[in-house]
């Protein structure tokens, strides 16, 4: 299929691959050190430059990229109703971090296939569509790659974007791209946005049709025996436990800062999980710093020890757990929020029926934390020293804990059913 372009456009997009291509040594360098403490990001190198061993027997996978944790664990409720809908498909899942294909793995069923999505270059994503031959490719979230969706419309294969969201932040930096994002957003058959804002952005952007389906994430099913586990460990300390969940770099610290200024005297166990776990040991060696004793998630297995219940602070330094850590949470300070960084998905913790407490920076979530504080399921603070007070008397408060409690469980079941709407929309897709 031919794909019409404007020599502005072409000339952009030769740009941008002749630039990924001089790049592309660095590319593989960055993912080899990942390696060192992610191994997997040393496994099946090949795939990342569009190199896939044999040719797969048939075509016609309905193919779903999912970058990283966050996507994945949003494509799985997606996913199973992709699978309620037509249960003979067959799932081809990409990634292109290493938490994303770990938790990814967990959702295969025989006959389906797992792969690294390739650097965005000519030939690697030639070579990707030759060897996969997908019938539709589902992109979650935020993902729109020039090359893919320029050689993806000409080979008529029709591109989704599912769960989309595009803040208002997101869409002033792409303006200083417009040449080469808007072809890309441009291609797209369909966007599935969260939220009316969202869809508004993506049609300012040239995405020629935007429906809004909402957040695949009030879907996401919580794990009942994690989130038992948790309450089980809660139930074996004497303190509350104010949960710093899925921090990011910058944060740990301001919040320990904060932390050393308050009287030790009925303070409760902080808990602190960071986003990335190659940051595990880093947090570690910020809270010895600070004078507090740790313990570390990953140093036991089936329950703290008598000394682990005595520490100061402990270390979520697992992968997997969230819902562990919100059933053992009496409080969540909202990680990426309290930085510029857009915040972090809240509805797992609201499910959990976990209260949060979020700072002033949730531009990546905007509407699901606006509802969520216009619901009673969360509280807007200023800053970290405001989110520790807040968090602090609210673990004191049990009453009032009890009742934000019972507004996180209405509010995440209030919006469900954003996978079921946009399986129907895929399927629809595939079929034109």
């Amino acid at each position: 299929m031919t794909v019409t372009e404007t020599g502005a456009e072409r000339l952009s997009r030769w740009a941008y691959a002749g630039l990924l291509r001089l790049l592309t040594p660095l590319y593989l360098l960055r993912l080899w050190r990942r390696g060192a403490a992610e191994p997997l990001y040393r496994q099946w190198l090949g795939q990342r430059l569009g190199f896939y061993g044999l040719t797969p027997k048939s075509s016609g996978w309905l193919w779903v990229h999912a970058v990283s944790l966050g996507e994945t664990r949003a494509a799985a409720a997606l996913i199973a109703q992709l699978r309620e809908q037509q249960p003979a498909m067959r799932l081809l899942l990409t990634h292109s971090t290493a938490t994303g294909r770990a938790a990814g793995a967990a959702l295969l069923q025989p006959g389906d296939a797992q792969a690294w999505l390739p650097y965005d270059t000519p030939g690697a994503v030639r070579r990707f569509l030759r060897h996969w031959r997908p019938a539709i490719g589902v992109l979650m979230e935020t993902e729109i790659w020039p090359t893919l969706q320029f050689e993806a419309a000409r080979q008529s294969i029709p591109m989704v974007l599912a769960n989309a969201r595009l803040s208002a932040r997101s869409q002033r930096r792409g303006e200083r791209f417009k040449a080469l994002l808007l072809p890309a957003a441009r291609r797209l058959s369909i966007a599935l946005a969260q939220t009316e804002a969202d869809a508004e952005r993506l049609r300012a952007s040239a995405v020629p049709k935007v429906r809004v389906q909402g957040n695949l994430k009030f879907d996401m099913q919580v794990d009942e025996a994690l989130l038992a586990q948790g309450r089980l460990w809660r139930a074996l300390l004497s303190r509350r436990v104010l949960l710093a969940a899925v921090t990011r770099e910058g944060e740990e610290a301001m919040l320990l800062q904060a932390w050393g200024l308050l009287p030790r005297q009925d303070l409760p166990l902080l808990l602190i999980v960071p986003r990335h776990p190659q940051r595990f040991d880093a947090v570690a060696a910020l809270v010895e710093k600070a004078g507090l004793s740790l313990a570390r998630r990953s140093e036991w297995t089936d329950a703290p020890s008598e000394q682990d219940l005595s520490a100061q602070v402990w270390l979520g330094d697992s992968m997997r757990e969230m819902a562990l850590y919100y059933g053992l949470a009496d409080v969540a300070l909202l990680g990426g929020s309290f930085a510029p960084l857009g915040g972090q998905n809240l509805i797992e913790a609201a499910a959990c029926g976990c209260p949060v407490v979020m700072g002033p920076h949730t531009f990546n979530f905007a509407e699901a934390a606006e509802l969520a504080e216009a619901a009673g399921a969360a509280i807007r603070v200023a800053d970290i020293d405001a989110g520790l007070t807040q968090g602090l008397a609210l673990c004191a408060d049990r009453q009032r804990h009890a009742e934000v409690a019972v507004h996180a469980l209405e509010f995440a079941a209030e919006h469900r059913g954003a996978a079921e709407r946009m399986a129907v929309e895929i399927w629809r897709q595939s079929e034109t």
